[in-house]
């Protein structure tokens, strides 16, 4: 329901916006907002976009938790989304999305929301039951099987792709 009502009033409040502004400062320098707000994110994603790679690909070297990273390089994600879609509103939600503290504050909303029952990052090499664990792991193989009988002859030729 909350997703069809999104659908519904951002076009509705994009319009709205549009008129308003088209009224108070005319369509061509209304228009000419438009493509430079759309400039403008552009730029300031692939900016945010290479920082918010270079703390996941941190966060990946030091073993640590990735979720914050993946959620900022997300939310980045969504402004460019957000900035190259026409409008004011939308554009506004966008760059408010490019801002950390509001990426920040976002994920600890979502993080006051969200419940994680089981997280878990490779095994502990100090723990002993890691190691008996890959013990364990390394003498089994497994694997499916089927006889073949070579005195049975091929009712088909080569395909072509192997030599024979």
């Amino acid at each position: 329901m909350w997703l069809f009502l999104a659908f519904l009033a951002v076009p509705l409040i994009e319009i709205g916006l549009f008129i308003q502004v088209g009224g108070a400062i005319g369509l061509w320098p209304t228009l000419l907002i438009v493509v430079l707000t759309a400039i403008l994110g552009t730029w300031l994603v692939r900016n945010q976009g290479a920082m918010a790679m270079g703390n996941l690909r941190q966060s990946f070297s030091e073993l640590n938790d990735p979720t914050e990273p993946l959620a900022h390089g997300a939310m980045i994600l969504i402004a460019g989304a957000l900035l190259l879609t026409p409008g004011f509103f939308t554009d506004a939600v966008g760059f408010a999305f490019l801002m950390p503290p509001v990426r920040v504050a976002v994920i600890k909303y979502a993080r006051s929301r969200i419940k994680v029952q089981n997280f878990a990052m490779g095994g502990n090499p100090n723990d002993m039951r890691y190691h008996a664990q890959t013990r364990a792991d390394e003498d089994v193989i497994d694997g499916e099987f089927a006889e073949v009988d070579m005195d049975k002859k091929p009712t088909h030729g080569p395909s072509g792709w192997t030599k024979h």
